[in-house]
Parts: structure tokens; C-alpha cells; sequence
């Protein structure tokens, strides 16, 4: 049954009749978005009707996913541009998502010792093509067929090597369905269009990358506008036929220094926005690009840091990024299923795994909190499942997995977190990832809990983060499961009254059960960091919130070093000496 707030095309092109002669742009993009669909349903029936018996396995499913991209870059250097895109990029990549057997066992279920088979069944690389940009029913009919014949031919020899590879292994540990039974949907969203003054930002990128001519220590910098849009076509066998778009704005500033003794020292930060005029105005892009330039300035000359395990306070936008990397991945449905994977958490249900004030979730039917827009939030997944908040930890305790429509043993549906970037193909992913506490002070208290922590554990010192760049984890078990950060900027915090230190030259490692588990209390501050999360299922927009977090230990390691020295002569722009001799 289809859910009830679920717009129906037919509602929709009748609407859009109605309002034609009041409200022409509008009907006009109803209607494009409306012939699109059709075209593509009228090629999915006519392909499913006449394959799901045509081969050695029954055709059960059929999908086609539309994405039509439109990228704009303007990026600067010391107040000359540095891109020549004077106008924006766009194109259409169609991707094929077909099934062949049963929802039970299909052409898609995981080959293990995968070796032993010469058939490849990660056919994501080329199953996917550009299309024609224009609305031609027959450019865009002839693209879909050529891929549905190849993606029907590969998912037969699929099927085939993972029946053969069945009967050569011992049973898996979760033997859950291979696609879940969903309901279908239909929708047409708002349409939405890049709008900003091009020239009014290629000015203030170029007068805001002029800023670093300020500081001779930073030998590289670049100051960076995007505005993108992703509209979006799904029509599937089961019925679901949907249109949607979003529109992202950024802007990225990264520079570059090196210490006396060769370390490389880097800073970045970015300010993204659904809209253009989310973005903060002028004055506040000066201070935004400037506190880069400082913070770097001061880090190049700070003491190198020493290997350390102890206390520490993750400031909130890098608690978000700690939990994103420590916990959030490892709640993806798919990991829990592959047996190559670690599966730290797949037999915690309903087991505590974190401190019992601490609760978790994911919520990206949510826009904005506390004043911040989200950039996770989204209405369906990119398999047509509405978004859903799910409670993945409640008082410390584990309640279920970020679910796509791969089922897990003890979850057979999904939680409409299936997403994938338009190159590639859907797995669990977080959207809005968001850390509440019930165990909360004060900034200024948690600072003087970690003293007291420091002092408790005989150190000389704990740390604070300011800001976390990202990072990476590893869930394989063919490598250590580990995570590492990469803090921008940390400073010491003594046991005695001495100034608090700026340190250089760390990254934060560990293992994620001990580092949960470590969490001593939380501010009653939170806020968000809103970025973009790469995956095998490609970069996806995502946002991690979280209260500053007390740890009881922290380990960080030391980043490489180079050998060489900062560069011999000075910047052009200070060598004022070689400029008087001429």
C-alpha cells in the first residue's frame, strides 16, 4: 500500500493542469519531470515483460536511477583566479539496478573466497553510462536498453557463480533475504535551479584568497565557491516512481605551511549551505578565511607532540566527526552480513555499548538543529524508501542498524538509508548522525572535570580538540580494525597553572569498543558538522552532531614527518629587498 503523504504523479500532472494558465514555469517543469518518468517507465515495462523469463534465472526486478548533475567552481589564489569554468558542468549518468532469481537469493548475494571465481561480481564500473542531456524519448530509450541487456547478461553469469560458490562454502552466519519487500512510492518534488551571482562571487573569492598574501609563512592556499545541483529520476518494477532535486553551496578555504623542522602543517574548513543565502555574508567569510590563516600562522612555530594516551575533550563539531567514524560506520546494515567484515557491533542488540546517558541516532527527515541547517537530510534513499529516524542507541543501549534493502538477520526491511553517490550503487549510510546526552555541564566544568581527570591519572597535561578534518576507520578483518582522526587543532591543558599549549603533529587512533566506552560526561553545547562522507557506495552529503565530549583516555600517534625544509626564499610578495635592486 502506498503511504498516504506520498504525492501521486496522476494528482500531480492533474494539478498542473489546473494551475497552467496562473502558474506557467511551473506546470512547464511538472510536465518535463512528468515525461521523463514516463519515458523511462515505458522502457522498464517493455524490458521487464520481455526478459523476466528470457534466461536461466527469472528476471524479479528492474531499476533505473536518472541523475542529471550541474557543478559550478570558482576558486582563487592570492587574489587571481585559478578556475576557468565560466560556465557549469552538466550531465546525466543512468544507472541499472536488475535482479535476477529470488528476493531470497539473487544475483547480487555476496561471493566469498571470491578467487575462486574469474567472474567479478562488483559490476558497478559498467553498469552505469553518460546519457543525452535533452528530454529525446529515443536517445534516452535506446540508453536504457543497451544497459539493461548488458546489466541482464552479467547478472545471469552473477547468478551462476553465486549458486556454484553456495556449494563450495560452508553455511554464512546470516542467511537474511538478499532484497527486502518494500512498498512502492510516488512523488514529484519542488524543482529546484542553481541561483547566484556569479560575478559578485567570483569577486569575493578572489578578494577573499587575497587575504593570505597577509601571512609570508604559508607558501600554498586556496580559497573555493561550489554550487551544485542533483535532480533525480527512480522508477522500479514494484512501482515506485519518484523526482526530487537539491542544490548544495560551499565555500572552502585550505592553506598550507611547513615547520622548522619539515613537517607539513595544513588547515581546512568549509561553510555548506542548502541555499546560497545560508551562507554567511562578507564580514563574516573575512573572519572565516582569517582564522585559517592565524591558527596556521601559530601552528607552524607550536611544539612538535609527543605519542600520548590520557584525558582529553573532543570539542563538539570533532565529537560529531569522532562518532561518524568511530561508531556511525559501523552501524551500516551491509557490514553486519559480510563476513569479511569485523562486525563489532552485529550480536549487540540490545546490549549496552556505550555509557547509559549517551543515546544515538540518525534523522534525516531533520532540516536543521539548533539553528544550523543539516546536510544529510533527505526525503527518499536512492531506492526509493522514505527517510526514517532511527534510534540506533537508546540510554547506552544498541537498538537496531542503518538498514538499505539489504536485509539483516533480524531486520527484513529497511530503514530508508540506502544511499549512494549517482556513479555507484546504494548501501547503508548515515544522513544526519546525532549524538544527545543526559549527563551534561557546563563548557567551563567539563574543562575542570578534565583537569581533575589529569590530576586523578597522574599526568601532566590532558588535550583538547578544537576541530577534526575527518578521517577514516577500517572494518575489514583482513586489516586492523581501527580508526584514525586528523585533528586540526589541539592544544594541552596542564594539571598545574600553566598557559594552556598549542601542540603540532598528531592523530588521534584507536579501537572503537574501548573509545566508547570511555566517554565520561558531555557540555550541555552541541553543534554540527556538515560535510561529505566517502564510501564504496561513493561520497554521500551527511552532518554529525554532537555535545563536547570528556574522554577518560584518548591515545594519539604521531603524523609523518618530511625531511625537507621550508622553501629557501621568501614569497615574491615579501621579498621587498629583491624588489628595491631593481
Amino acid at each position: 500500500m502506498k503511504k498516504a503523504l506520498t504525492k501521486s504523479i496522476r494528482a500531480l500532472l492533474t494539478a498542473a493542469i489546473l494551475i497552467t494558465s496562473c502558474c506557467p514555469a511551473f506546470a512547464q517543469e511538472q510536465e518535463n519531470e512528468s515525461k521523463i518518468i514516463a519515458i523511462m517507465e515505458k522502457e522498464l515495462k517493455r524490458s521487464f515483460d520481455k526478459l523476466k523469463n528470457a534466461g536461466d534465472a527469472p528476471l524479479y526486478y528492474l531499476g533505473y536511477r536518472l541523475y542529471e548533475t550541474t557543478t559550478d567552481y570558482i576558486s582563487a589564489e592570492y587574489g587571481a583566479r585559478t578556475s576557468d569554468d565560466f560556465d557549469a558542468t552538466r550531465r546525466r549518468i543512468l544507472r541499472v539496478d536488475l535482479r535476477v532469481g529470488s528476493r531470497q537469493l539473487d544475483n547480487t548475494h555476496k561471493v566469498r573466497d571470491q578467487r575462486a571465481f574469474s567472474f567479478d561480481t562488483d559490476i558497478s564500473s559498467y553498469l552505469q553510462t553518460d546519457v543525452p542531456l535533452d528530454d529525446n524519448e529515443l536517445a534516452l530509450r535506446h540508453a536504457l536498453w543497451l544497459r539493461t541487456d548488458k546489466a541482464f547478461r552479467t547478472a545471469q553469469q552473477q547468478y551462476a557463480a553465486v549458486i556454484a560458490n553456495k556449494d563450495v562454502n560452508v553455511k554464512e552466519e546470516d542467511s537474511s533475504d538478499d532484497f527486502s519487500q518494500e512498498d512502492s512510492q510516488e512523488f514529484v518534488g519542488e524543482e529546484k535551479t542553481l541561483e547566484f551571482d556569479r560575478k559578485k562571487w567570483c569577486g569575493d573569492i578572489k578578494e577573499l584568497s587575497a587575504i593570505y598574501k597577509k601571512y609570508s609563512d604559508i607558501y600554498s592556499s586556496s580559497v573555493a565557491f561550489t554550487a551544485s545541483l542533483t535532480r533525480r529520476w527512480l522508477v522500479n518494477s514494484e512501482g515506485t516512481r519518484i523526482y526530487d532535486s537539491r542544490t548544495d553551496y560551499g565555500v572552502y578555504t585550505t592553506a598550507q605551511a611547513k615547520a622548522d623542522d619539515g613537517m607539513n602543517l595544513w588547515l581546512y574548513d568549509d561553510i555548506e549551505a542548502t541555499s546560497v543565502g545560508d551562507l554567511p555574508g562578507r564580514e563574516k567569510l573575512e573572519a572565516f578565511v582569517t582564522a585559517i590563516a592565524d591558527n596556521l600562522t601559530r601552528l607552524r612555530t607550536a611544539p612538535k607532540a609527543k605519542p600520548f594516551a590520557g584525558p582529553a575533550i573532543l570539542r563538539s563539531k570533532a565529537a560529531g566527526v569522532f562518532f561518524h567514524e568511530v561508531f556511525g560506520h559501523r552501524m551500516e546494515g551491509h557490514r553486519q552480513k559480510n563476513e569479511k567484515e569485523g562486525r563489532t557491533f552485529t550480536k549487540s542488540i540490545d546490549k549496552k555499548v556505550m555509557p547509559d546517558f549517551i543515546s544515538v541516532l540518525d534523522d534525516p527527515t531533520l532540516k536543521e538543529l539548533s539553528g544550523v541547517r543539516l546536510n544529510g537530510t533527505y526525503k527518499f534513499d536512492d531506492e526509493g524508501v522514505p527517510a526514517q529516524k532511527v534510534t540506533l542507541v537508546d540510554k547506552g543501549v544498541l537498538k537496531t542498524f542503518l538498514l538499505s534493502r539489504s536485509p539483516v538477520k533480524g531486520f527484513p526491511r529497511s530503514n530508508g538509508h540506502g544511499r549512494c553517490s549517482p556513479s555507484r550503487n546504494p548501501v547503508a549510510r548515515m544522513g544526519n548522525l546525532i549524538v544527545k546526552s543526559e549527563n551534561t555541564v557546563s563548557y567551563d566544568e567539563l574543562r575542570e572535570k578534565l583537569v581533575e581527570t589529569v590530576k586523578k591519572q597522574g599526568k601532566e597535561y590532558g588535550l583538547i580538540f578544537d576541530d577534526i578534518a575527518g578521517g577514516y576507520t577500517l572494518t575489514s578483518t583482513s586489516a586492523p580494525q581501527v580508526y584514525s582522526l586528523q585533528p586540526l587543532v589541539v592544544t594541552k591543558v596542564f594539571a598545574d597553572d600553566r598557559p594552556d599549549e598549542l601542540v603540532r603533529g598528531v592523530k588521534i587512533v584507536g579501537t572503537p569498543l574501548t573509545a566508547l566506552e570511555k566517554i565520561l560526561l558531555t557540555s550541555d553545547q552541541s553543534d554540527s558538522f556538515n560535510g561529505v562522507c566517502g564510501a564504496e557506495s561513493g561520497s554521500v552529503p551527511v552532518s554529525a552532531s554532537s555535545p563536547d565530549l570528556l574522554v577518560e583516555t584518548l591515545e594519539v600517534e604521531l603524523k609523518e614527518s618530511q625531511p625537507d625544509k621550508p622553501p629557501l626564499l621568501k614569497p615574491p610578495y615579501y621579498d621587498k629587498e629583491s624588489e628595491s635592486k631593481r
